[in-house]
């Protein structure tokens, strides 16, 4: 069974939603993979930058 009715048998709305559905999970995807990556060097910037303004009184 599949996981979408046949294309050819939706309407053009149904279309339309179902790309922007796929590309918001596209987009959502990256996003988290983005994160992912960057995440600890965000956290290590921003504890630096904590230190140095400690120390800086």
């Amino acid at each position: 069974m599949p996981l979408l009715p046949r294309w050819r048998f939706m309407t053009d709305e149904a279309k339309a939603l179902t790309k922007r559905v796929a590309v918001s999970a596209v987009v959502l995807l990256l996003a988290a993979l983005l994160l992912r990556a960057l995440l600890p060097w965000m956290l290590l910037v921003l504890l630096l930058w904590g230190l140095w303004r400690w120390r800086r009184g």
